[in-house]
Parts: structure tokens; C-alpha cells; sequence
């Protein structure tokens, strides 16, 4: 019989591979049995060091502590590839606006600028809007952060892969030469957005493979285990990783892991709440085949908790673009008119975002 889900299980990163280089298999068994009951777990000894933590969050804070009109020169209206500055109750999840503001960015690539009719998620990649004049060093605190956090996710997945009775190698291929994760600094702020009430994001399932986030300790993060109908906290530890697994393992392991649903309230008027969510993503134009999955497994996977408004796609780009159209209406109406009704793409139940 499962464990009861009612708490978040804690893993070393430190305690993953035994001196041989193979995966201790301790860690193996604890790993599959967070993402397969829960689907979220707490990391640690993943290799920042409270130095790099602060400079991060003391960045972060800077940025959103510039004036208005200095963030809004960044403003991600002017992005065709979503990425740049939301204003406070400008992204929309579950059709309500949510308590926070953000700086979306990942790889530094250039546009892509022809691309195949039918693939229109490459639209996604462009260049990222940095406060180079007002912040000059947030640029490389932000990019030494995707760094680590892109080591993180490829050797997580590799020991998902384990878990799953795969190589650890599986899920490499996807990701080669040109992953398109995505991150971004977020601040929540309370009794601001009215319309938000107390949201500060929706209710919602991640839509890559991998999602690492470094909250503060204000906390307010939720999430729903598979199976569940109570909510359970996500309490805030110095300095370590949540980590959930999105919608691209889900459709992989017909819900043997599942892209856990989660949601995050609103601080309390007067009391800010940063994070930095990092999303280890494939390539934009990755098809992600579903698994052979041992039968004891395959025995205990749940199926895609799809949903008709808000389908899972296998293709990685399609599902993304989808999300960005629906959490960022504005940038899609401004940019992208001829995709706002395409079929699959949008509809009345908003996208996914991010804790």
C-alpha cells in the first residue's frame, strides 16, 4: 500500500550516486516512490551555496524593486517570443489574474525567422530583454542560475530514467544541443491585484519535464497529490529546490508520474514573496513517444488526466506554445493574432504557469 501523501518527501542530491558513478539505489527507490505518490519532493546538496542563493534573491529583488518605468522597458508586450516583464495582474491562469509580477527569460538565441506552417512553436525562441543599463549584473546571476539548474535537471532526469527501469540516458536525446528551458524571477504581493483575491497563481500542472524552484520563506505554495482531494503545504526550507515533474513525464509514462497540480496564495497585504522557477525543457520541436514501462508499473499508472480545453500534447513546442498564448492573451493578440482561435492552441481554461 502507498505511503500517505500528505507531507513532502526530502532527497539528497549529494546521496544519488555511489562512488562507482551508478545510482545508489536507496536514492533510486525514494526518488520513484516521491515522483510516482506526490509527484513534487524538496532538494538539497544540489550544489549552490548560500552565497549563490542570496545573490540571487538580492538580484531579484533589485530588479522588481526599479522603478515602474524602468520594468516596463522590458515590458513582454513588446516580445513576440513572450519573454520580458508582466505587470502585476497581467498573466492569467484559470481565467483569473494573478497577485505577481515577473521577468520571463531563457536560452540567449536569436529568432527564429522562417519556420515551417505547422510549427509555429518555434516563434517561441528568441532574444531575452535584460535591464542592462538599470541592473547590469543581473543578466549573469540569472544565466549562472540556468546553468546549475540545467546540470540539475539533466541528472534528475537520468535518475527518473532509472526509476522507470530505463537507461539513465532515455531522455537524453530530446534535450540535445538545444534545450529550451525557460525561467523566471517572480514577485507575489498581496491585496494589490483585486481581481486576483486571493490567487497568486491558480491552480495548475507544469507543462515541460522537470520544474526546479527556489522559493523564499514567506511561503504559500499548495499542491494536490494524485488521488487527493486535501492540499498540503509546501513549507519553505533555506536554500532548497522543489522540484515537480510536468506534463511532458506524464504523457511519457501514461500517468505512472504525474504532472501534480499545485497553486500558490497570495501573501498577505504588505508582505513580498520572491521565487525563481527554472523549467528543464527539450527542444522546441521534441516528440516525447511514451515508455515501456515494467508491468508491475504499467499496473499502477493512472492515465493522462487530460482535459478536453487543455489537452497534453507529446509534441513539447505545441504544449508551450499553448501556455504562452493563454497566459499572456496580450502578447498573443498583439503578436500572434492568426493563433489566438487556432484549434488546440486556446481556449476558455487558461495554460499553466508556474509556482
Amino acid at each position: 500500500m502507498d505511503a500517505p501523501s500528505d507531507s513532502i518527501p526530502l532527497l539528497d542530491l549529494r546521496a544519488a550516486r555511489n562512488k562507482d558513478g551508478f545510482f545508489d539505489p536507496a536514492f533510486i527507490a525514494a526518488l520513484r516512490d516521491a515522483a510516482h505518490r506526490v509527484g513534487f519532493f524538496q532538494l538539497t546538496g544540489y550544489g549552490a551555496g548560500p552565497a549563490q542563493v542570496d545573490e540571487l534573491f538580492g538580484a531579484t529583488s533589485s530588479f522588481f524593486d526599479l522603478p515602474l518605468e524602468a520594468r516596463l522597458e522590458l515590458d513582454n508586450r513588446t516580445s513576440p517570443h513572450f519573454r520580458g516583464y508582466t505587470r502585476l495582474g497581467h498573466e492569467v491562469t484559470q481565467g483569473r489574474p494573478d497577485a505577481r509580477e515577473q521577468l520571463d527569460f531563457g536560452p540567449e538565441r536569436p529568432a527564429v525567422v522562417d519556420y515551417p506552417a505547422n510549427q509555429p512553436y518555434w516563434l517561441v525562441q528568441g532574444p531575452n530583454l535584460w535591464p542592462d543599463g538599470a541592473l547590469p549584473e543581473l543578466r549573469g546571476v540569472c544565466m549562472a542560475w540556468a546553468e546549475l539548474m540545467s546540470r540539475v535537471g539533466a541528472e534528475l532526469l537520468s535518475a527518473i530514467a532509472v526509476c522507470l527501469e530505463l537507461p539513465e540516458d532515455h531522455f537524453a536525446e530530446p534535450f540535445r544541443n538545444t534545450p529550451a528551458w525557460m525561467a523566471k524571477l517572480v514577485h507575489y504581493v498581496g491585496g494589490v491585484v483585486k481581481e486576483a483575491g486571493p490567487q497568486g497563481v491558480g491552480a495548475h500542472a507544469d507543462y515541460g519535464f522537470v520544474t526546479l524552484l527556489l522559493q523564499d520563506l514567506v511561503g504559500g505554495l499548495q499542491v494536490l497529490p494524485p488521488g487527493s482531494d486535501d492540499w498540503i503545504e509546501v513549507e519553505p526550507m533555506p536554500g532548497t529546490l522543489v522540484v515537480n515533474l510536468g506534463e511532458m513525464l506524464e504523457v511519457a509514462t501514461q500517468g505512472y508520474l504525474s504532472a501534480t497540480v499545485h497553486r500558490v496564495e497570495a501573501p498577505p497585504a504588505g508582505v513580498d514573496r520572491y521565487t525563481i522557477p527554472f523549467f528543464w525543457s527539450p527542444r522546441l520541436d521534441a516528440v516525447i513517444e511514451p515508455v515501456p514501462l515494467p508491468p508491475s508499473m504499467a499496473a499502477q499508472s493512472r492515465g493522462i488526466s487530460d482535459d478536453p480545453d487543455n489537452p497534453m500534447l507529446a509534441s513539447y513546442g505545441a504544449n508551450v506554445l499553448k501556455g504562452w498564448l493563454r497566459a499572456h492573451p496580450e502578447v498573443a493578440r498583439i503578436h500572434h493574432p492568426e493563433l489566438v482561435r487556432a484549434p488546440g492552441l486556446t481556449s476558455p481554461a487558461e495554460a499553466p504557469t508556474a509556482p
